[in-house]
């Protein structure tokens, strides 16, 4: 585990506690979920050469490594364990 998945978990919390309220603990970690499920989509997507230079669905099936599926992981299981905790009570 590095420094970005650590950051990202924590920044998926953040957001899940902040929108939990609102959204409910499983719509608020879908949420934080869907920020770095983009973010790490349109980072590949930038590896091909950008939006115009490649498909639709470029960034979803290439460039993906150990690291950025971790990326989007780990902070996915912790906002499930956060939502699944939470609504326990």
């Amino acid at each position: 585990m590095n420094r970005t998945h650590l950051e990202h978990t924590v920044i998926a919390l953040v957001i899940q506690l902040a929108l939990w309220p609102l959204l409910g603990p499983w719509g608020a970690g879908f949420t934080a979920c869907a920020v770095f499920l983009g973010r790490e989509i349109a980072q590949h997507e930038a590896k091909g050469g950008g939006a115009k230079a490649v498909p639709w669905y470029y960034g979803a099936i290439r460039h993906w490594s150990r690291d950025s599926i971790l990326d989007v992981v780990l902070p996915a299981a912790v906002c499930a364990a956060l939502a699944l905790g939470g609504a326990a009570l």
